[in-house]
């Protein structure tokens, strides 16, 4: 392990405000570890550089910062590499290791904050687990090792006999000197990735589950001695198993590894969560599965595609969608969205919670269209209480998602409709409400009534 491979970098952020989302919120500055993988090439979290707008990195050896730019990402794994604009010659570049064992001992790099000198805090393999990513609420394999993992260490190096086998990424809230780190193999996919031009992303199952470790609910699936599995509950449209995978199946087998009633396999020698087999594949593989479908047990494949969540979680480096019509702010509802609530998880409406813990993507319903706002005038008086419910129907049709919202607000006539998820009413003049538009528009300080993603292209000229 050589400390002169672990750089420091500088990052000036500029996040979206979901709460007026035609704006951002004020730049931030933050700084994180990474670790060079050649003269300028810098692997660290995806995190350290989220919604960046500026990157500096410094050596241990050197007082004088250089430029980066993000080259590759994978919000997913929380991993990112970036190029710096003047490669750093006098260093021997980082060699990537293999997944670590348990009890093998580990040395965490990096510029925790409170300091200007490199970090080494040594520690002990204690887990290798499918754990939730806290950057993309993803479940994937992570490495516990019982080592802190500070603000400003995070991104760093995980080294094991002089070789990365992982990039720290977060602390354990209620455990001290716990942290975890994102394993050699997501690594190792992650650059294969970016060398061979495939989606970064983590694919996903797109379908919801149930153990089967009661007998009785198995014999009424009629498994088979033997035999174990989940039971598909649901199925995401547009994922993975849409079209493929029915509920009721039982899947009892992936890439030929047997599913376990509680919903693990063994991968790699460690017995984990399912998920664990979709970190080291890309959008667009192939993988076998085998169901029980009624009596029939059946071998097809899954083209694997991104994870569809009615309510999408965190994103980055994306500027919200939003529609602005007659004083009304309509936005997806996200993640994003449900953390402009301080402590969102106790404090957001009850109704939007579940809708993210629950809720399903459908082919009718693919997002689900939150009123963020009631600006004040003439054509809202009355409406102001109906803000953070979430459209239901606009003039008696399910809207699929903001795309079709917007077409069908585009091509209103005479009174509009929208039926809330309360059984609200809000009815609106269309004509009125188009002749007071750039009123609104203007008194509130609103660049354009709607995001970029939501604008009509430009047609030809001639």
């Amino acid at each position: 392990m050589d400390p002169s491979q672990v750089v420091r970098i500088f990052a000036t952020t500029q996040e979206p405000d979901y709460e007026s989302p035609w704006q951002t919120n004020s730049p931030a500055s933050s700084t994180g570890s990474g670790v060079l993988l050649g003269p300028d090439r810098v692997l660290t979290g995806a995190h350290v550089v989220a919604d960046a707008t500026f990157l500096q990195v410094q050596t241990v050896f050197d007082p004088e910062k250089t430029v980066a730019t993000v080259e590759a990402v994978c919000h997913d794994a929380d991993l990112a590499l970036l190029r710096v604009s003047a490669p750093f010659e006098d260093v021997e570049p980082a060699a990537l290791g293999e997944l670590p064992a348990r009890r093998d001992r580990v040395s965490v790099v990096g510029f925790p904050i409170g300091g200007e000198e490199v970090s080494i805090t040594e520690g002990v393999v204690s887990r290798l687990e499918v754990q939730e990513y806290t950057h993309s609420q993803r479940h994937l394999l992570a490495i516990t090792v019982d080592a802190a993992i500070n603000e400003g260490n995070s991104g760093g190096p995980v080294f094991h006999e002089g070789l990365v086998v992982g990039i720290a990424f977060q602390g354990l809230d209620d455990a001290e000197n716990i942290g975890e780190a994102v394993p050699a193999t997501l690594i190792r996919r992650f650059l294969e990735g970016v060398e061979e031009g495939r989606p970064l992303e983590v694919p996903g199952f797109g379908v919801s589950v149930q153990n089967l470790e009661n007998p009785r609910l198995r014999q009424h699936l009629r498994m088979e001695e033997g035999e174990s599995g989940l039971l598909v509950t649901n199925v995401e449209y547009g994922g993975s198993a849409w079209g493929v995978v029915q509920p009721g199946d039982v899947l009892l087998r992936i890439d030929g590894v047997t599913v376990a009633n509680n919903g693990t396999v063994q991968e790699n020698g460690i017995r984990t969560h399912i998920e664990v087999l979709l970190g080291e594949r890309f959008v667009g593989d192939d993988l076998p599965v085998t169901l029980r479908r009624e009596a029939e047990r059946i071998e097809t494949v899954l083209e694997l595609r991104p994870a569809s969540d009615l309510v999408p979680r965190s994103r980055y480096g994306v500027i919200p969608t939003y529609l602005v019509f007659g004083g009304l702010v309509f936005q997806p509802l996200t993640r994003d969205f449900l953390r402009t609530w301080d402590d969102w998880r106790d404090r957001a409406p009850r109704e939007l919670l579940a809708l993210y813990y629950l809720g399903h993507r459908s082919e009718e319903r693919r997002e689900v269209i939150v009123l963020s706002q009631v600006l004040a005038s003439d054509l809202t008086i009355g409406y102001g209480p109906l803000y953070w419910d979430w459209v239901d129907k606009i003039d008696g049709e399910v809207p699929r998602d903001m795309a079709d919202f917007a077409r069908r607000i585009d091509g209103a006539t005479g009174t509009l409709e929208l039926t809330m998820s309360s059984k609200a009413r809000i009815l609106l003049d269309v004509d009125e409400a188009r002749a007071v538009h750039e009123k609104i528009l203007t008194r509130y300080r609103i660049p354009a009534d709607r995001s970029t993603n939501l604008r009509a292209p430009a047609s030809d000229a001639g």
